[in-house]
């Protein structure tokens, strides 16, 4: 009797744990991409400082090979300069575009994105918004 009292314990804190623990790595995992978000940020922000323009591609400032912490590359996509076509631009839920320098963002845990923030594939992806005023969920912005 005592041994299957144990086990129920184990059972229920095993219970409770679990879920707490996985969202604890969850959440570091955002304040990871973030943070690393900001970093590049920052990066290319010194390369335009030094050269009067944005890099075209993350490979221009040696980050090429940076993942998030989802093992996805981090997405750039050079605005002032390159003038994409509007498609590829990142939308708000006005389907205006919420940067004007450069788009920079993670696709995310679940690796799916689109262009508008709306889309429920962006809603779990870190994105830099308003020129670098906002760094965060897409679905928070």
């Amino acid at each position: 009797m005592e041994l299957l009292l144990a086990i129920a314990i184990i059972g229920i804190l095993s219970a409770i744990a679990v879920p707490v623990y996985t969202g604890y790595i969850a959440g570091v995992d955002k304040d990871k991409a973030i943070f690393e978000i900001k970093t590049l940020e920052l990066e290319i922000s010194m390369f335009y400082a030094e050269n009067n323009r944005y890099p075209s591609s993350l490979a221009e400032i040696g980050k090429e090979n940076l993942l998030d912490p989802w093992g996805n590359p981090y997405k750039y996509l050079n605005i002032a300069d390159d003038s994409p076509s509007p498609g590829k631009l990142r939308k708000d839920h006005a389907l205006v575009p919420i940067n004007t320098d450069y788009d920079l963002y993670s696709i995310g845990p679940d690796g799916k994105t689109a262009s508008p923030l709306t889309s429920k594939n962006s809603h779990d992806d870190i994105v830099r918004a308003n020129n670098g005023g906002y760094v965060g969920l897409g679905i928070n912005y």
